[in-house]
């Protein structure tokens, strides 16, 4: 009797063991199967967010990373005969598990700094994307955040690399007239470049605080009999006495060796970028685009100026710019490049012009409206001056600011235009050009607006 109660309970333990050893099972696999779909969707957002906000997983990033070879290549393959025989393809696998790799960790293969880059500031300089690039884009395709520093002796200051990493300077005071902090001294001759259809060298006196120019009165012409009133002239557009357009530099004293005294660093108090701000929001002004200006000295206004936090200045001037004034709408923040002449520089009909290069801040979660309004500049700058552009940039945080205060509008653009050792008379002229440009622009996007 004994034997039989104690091989029951026996038989009793052994399944509850079982039972023990099946919810264990299950539990083991429940939680397995949780911490692999946990997983797969943590692998799933980071590729989202990775190829909605990485430059270079987006087509525009990769287009430009690539030979124009892979685009026949992929025709051929779709119609026979477009391909040649024995001809080696233009993209291997290892270029496309590159690609796959940098879209999703930023780590480059095929420079092993791109490990430490995320990890220590500085070390991803070249973390920097053409976005868009043009006839115009040539080897300079950088944009430098800092000035060229040379030795004593340099003659030519622009040859040189620059050795320092400097953000840029705060904002300032706002003129309807488009008013600087210095006025040119554009005495230098250089009438020999000069010609009736290209932009004046001169710096345009429309020093008037009216923002909307006045619409034309009825002429007169004059005919054998005399003088004869002639029919009316169709008025210009403007913006009905609307500021839409703000100008400013975040480091407004930024200038070019050609016009300073200083062989050391290209900086001046008076004849600087704000220069061109007030070009660029007189040319505006002139075509009816009402425009206002800030041409502030951030070094002299600011207490406890600290050059690094340049675009923190730049960005209270233009918030409060925004406050003041709910119609404006296109923020451009004017600079001029760190690198030398060859690669800011170029020579169109025998006139020479400082190149512009658009800058994208990708570290605005919604870059790509700004770019959009970027490439619209780019597009219509290589329409009419073929090279005058040196493209689109994007650049992150690991390259600079990352951001330039473009999050504030999807109508903020940076443009450097020219570089240190170009002249304010070659950046004169493309200043006009650029204002004819972004006028259509505007114009253009009125028209659609007022359709609508």
């Amino acid at each position: 009797m004994k034997r039989l109660i104690m091989t029951f309970n026996l038989g009793k333990s052994s399944l509850r063991l079982r039972q023990l050893l099946v919810t264990a099972r299950t539990f083991a696999l429940l939680s397995l199967g949780s911490m692999i779909l946990v997983l797969v969707v943590g692998i799933g957002v980071i590729i989202h967010e990775k190829t909605a906000s990485s430059p270079i997983s987006s087509m525009r990033g990769f287009t430009s990373s690539v030979s124009s070879g892979l685009f026949s290549d992929m025709l051929a393959m779709e119609m026979p005969g477009n391909g040649e025989e024995n001809k080696k393809w233009s993209i291997t696998g290892r270029q496309v598990s590159t690609f796959l790799l940098r879209m999703l960790t930023d780590i480059n293969p095929a420079d092993p700094l791109s490990l430490l880059a995320s990890e220590y500031p500085g070390l991803g300089g070249e973390s920097s994307v053409i976005l868009r690039s043009g006839s115009g884009t040539g080897n300079g395709a950088t944009s430098e955040d800092h000035d060229i520093v040379p030795p004593e002796g340099d003659e030519d200051p622009g040859s040189l690399i620059g050795d320092s990493d400097r953000p840029d300077h705060p904002a300032g005071d706002l003129t309807e007239d488009g008013g600087s902090n210095g006025k040119a001294d554009d005495t230098a001759d250089d009438s020999s470049n000069d010609s009736a259809d290209k932009p004046s060298d001169e710096p345009a006196d429309n020093s008037s605080t009216d923002d909307t120019p006045a619409v034309p009165d009825k002429g007169t012409t004059e005919t054998d009999t005399g003088k004869t009133p002639t029919t009316d002239e169709p008025a210009k557009p403007t913006t009905g006495g609307r500021n839409v357009i703000f100008i400013y530099s975040s480091h407004n004293r930024e200038s070019w060796f050609p016009e300073v005294t200083s062989k050391k660093l290209a900086e001046s108090p008076t004849k600087n970028v704000t220069l061109l701000g007030k070009r660029l929001a007189s040319q505006l002004k002139a075509g009816g685009i009402g425009t206002l200006q800030s041409s502030t000295d951030y070094s002299t206004t600011v207490k406890n100026y600290n050059w690094l936090l340049s675009y923190k200045y730049s960005k209270q001037t233009v918030v409060s710019a925004m406050a003041k004034d709910k119609n404006l709408s296109y923020f451009f923040d004017i600079h001029r490049d760190s690198l030398g002449r060859k690669n800011t520089t170029v020579t169109i009909d025998g006139v020479t012009y400082a190149q512009v290069f658009l800058v994208i801040g990708l570290a605005n979660p919604h870059w790509e409206q700004n770019e959009a309004l970027a490439n619209k500049i780019h597009e219509e700058l290589e329409k009419k001056y073929p090279g005058l552009s040196r493209g689109v940039l994007g650049k992150t945080k690991a390259s600079g600011n990352g951001e330039y205060n473009q999050s504030l509008s999807p109508h903020s653009v940076l443009i450097e235009v020219g570089g240190v050792d170009n002249t304010l008379k070659e950046s004169y002229r493309t200043i006009d050009v650029l204002a004819k440009v972004i006028s259509d622009i505007y114009w253009d996007a009125e028209k659609v607006s007022t359709s609508k």
